[in-house]
């Protein structure tokens, strides 16, 4: 399953008629977008643990997919 067709936390974005990342994806830089993945894959990553009832630290796996999807 791709990070498209998943989401971390609820059904939120993929009720939207457009996901927010694929917003992102349309109107940043390719450099711009990775940019915004890392520093995603970041907080979460620091997040983490801290804030109870979170799945944080599967948001960063899933932001790390769709790093991992669109570098291939």
């Amino acid at each position: 399953m791709t990070a498209d067709e998943t989401q971390v936390g609820g059904t939120h974005y993929k009720d939207m008629p457009m996901q927010p990342w694929a917003v992102m994806e349309a109107v940043l830089t390719p450099e711009e977008f990775r940019g915004y993945l890392k520093g995603n894959i970041i907080k979460y990553a620091m997040r983490a643990g801290r804030k109870p009832g979170t799945d944080d630290g599967e948001k960063a796996v899933h932001y790390k997919q769709k790093l991992m999807e669109i570098q291939a």
